[in-house]
């Protein structure tokens, strides 16, 4: 698994945080020409973790991954870590602390990007005629998403931000009201659900662009990594509002 984490900046010189990408994506596709560039050029430490098969093979095997990644970058950091992921990649480290209970310990923040934390209704098109596991698995109903929620959704000790737009997103559906996908509601963790319309009421945002540039988005991201506890709306500017994109990202032929 050691290939599968690639890392920049001394882990042990700040908080590190730990990128986890979305399902069909790597950290080369999902996150190189954003937020490890923006990581990269304020000095803050980050490891970006590859799941199997573009992250289309069996969530279990996934957080299998992530629990490497969390326990690597603990040990040369010598503090605990922060977690951001994207679509499946802001849910699947949920599995890894419910399963691995010794990583709880481990992780700050949990920060989720329009996470698949309870379903997705357009996976049961996609599956009508078979698909890969992971959509299998983030079906509305799965066995896979029963298991991952039972009981209490948090824990004690970190900070969980559900970062998500109730506009546009074409792949974690419903993400709207009290049960929107993406929100969580039970465990000792603290906990902020956030959708970007209620910083932004007329901002748009699609699934691939909260996960890579979205502005609104990243502020909140940033807001959680710098100060303790979850993100809030209330500290984030109004003037992020009018911005086009996340600042500080640049597109590039990946190497």
């Amino acid at each position: 698994m050691a290939r599968a984490l690639h890392c920049s900046g001394d882990l042990s010189s700040g908080r590190p945080v730990l990128l986890v990408p979305g399902t069909t994506l790597t950290p080369e596709v999902n996150f190189s020409w954003n937020y490890e560039k923006v990581f990269t050029a304020a000095h803050r430490p980050w490891c970006a973790v590859t799941l199997p098969n573009h992250a289309m093979s069996d969530v279990q095997t996934a957080g299998e991954y992530v629990v490497y990644a969390v326990r690597t970058m603990f040990a040369a950091a010598h503090r605990q870590v922060s977690v951001v992921g994207f679509s499946q990649g802001g849910m699947v480290p949920r599995w890894a602390l419910k399963w691995w209970p010794d990583t709880q310990a481990m992780v700050d923040d949990l920060v989720g990007i329009d996470p698949s934390n309870h379903r997705t209704l357009d996976a049961e098109a996609v599956c009508g005629l078979g698909c890969a596991p992971s959509f299998w698995q983030q079906r509305t109903g799965s066995a896979f998403l029963r298991a991952l929620n039972a009981g209490q959704e948090t824990y004690a000790g970190i900070s969980y931000t559900q970062i998500y737009t109730a506009t546009l997103d074409e792949v974690v559906v419903p993400n709207l009201g009290p049960a929107a996908s993406s929100a969580l509601h039970t465990g000792p963790g603290r906990i902020s659900n956030v959708v970007v319309q209620s910083i932004c009421p007329l901002h748009v945002a699609d699934h691939l662009t909260m996960g890579t540039l979205d502005p609104v988005g990243f502020a909140l991201v940033m807001d959680a990594l710098t100060h303790t506890g979850p993100a809030t709306a209330n500290r984030t500017s109004r003037s992020v509002c009018t911005q086009l994109t996340m600042p500080g990202w640049r597109c590039s032929r990946p190497s």
